[in-house]
């Protein structure tokens, strides 16, 4: 995991509100709301491990091999799209939305997560957004290595059952 860079600021100007917390907490939901309600950008960070997933899965590259999920991500473009229902994932141009929401990529994700030199490189990819536009931004790690020096930080957390409950719902849909 990468360490806290505590060059990474915030722009003035440019507000970035992190949300942690466990899978199932209801941080996507209230960052999602949050973001609607300031009319500002909304930070997906899972959405850019998924849609990095789906491509290493189409390009049959092993997934525990670190440095060539790296060499992927290089020559990944990664754009998160704001759109009337939520927000459009583009992978390369293509939007994969949908296709990133699947049990197969949701069950490969974790490989593209702990891979260190894969987060190094996403991280940097955030950084950016943060760097350029104000933001809600949601998922692991954010408020502590993300984004160290986030405008506000907010730590949601829900009881075990009900967070088992919400991922089990999300995996039905």
């Amino acid at each position: 995991m990468p360490k806290p860079n505590v060059t990474a600021s915030v722009n003035p100007g440019i507000m970035v509100i992190a949300i942690d917390g466990p899978a199932g907490a209801g941080k996507s939901t209230v960052a999602k709301i949050l973001a609607k309600q300031l009319k500002i950008s909304y930070l997906d960070t899972g959405a850019m491990y998924r849609a990095l997933t789906l491509k290493a899965m189409r390009c049959k590259v092993n997934l525990e091999d670190g440095p060539k999920l790296a060499e992927l991500a290089h020559a990944t473009k990664i754009e998160l799209k704001p759109r009337p229902a939520g927000l459009s994932i583009l992978l390369d141009g293509e939007d994969v939305s949908e296709e990133i929401r699947t049990v197969q990529v949701t069950n490969n994700t974790f490989y593209i997560a702990r891979a260190g030199e894969v987060r190094e490189i996403l991280v940097k990819w955030q950084r950016q957004i943060g760097q350029t536009q104000s933001v809600v931004a949601e998922g692991r790690d954010i408020g502590t290595v993300v984004f160290p020096n986030a405008t506000k930080k907010f730590y949601l957390d829900a009881d075990f059952s009900e967070r088992a409950q919400r991922r089990i719902k999300e995996l039905r849909e």
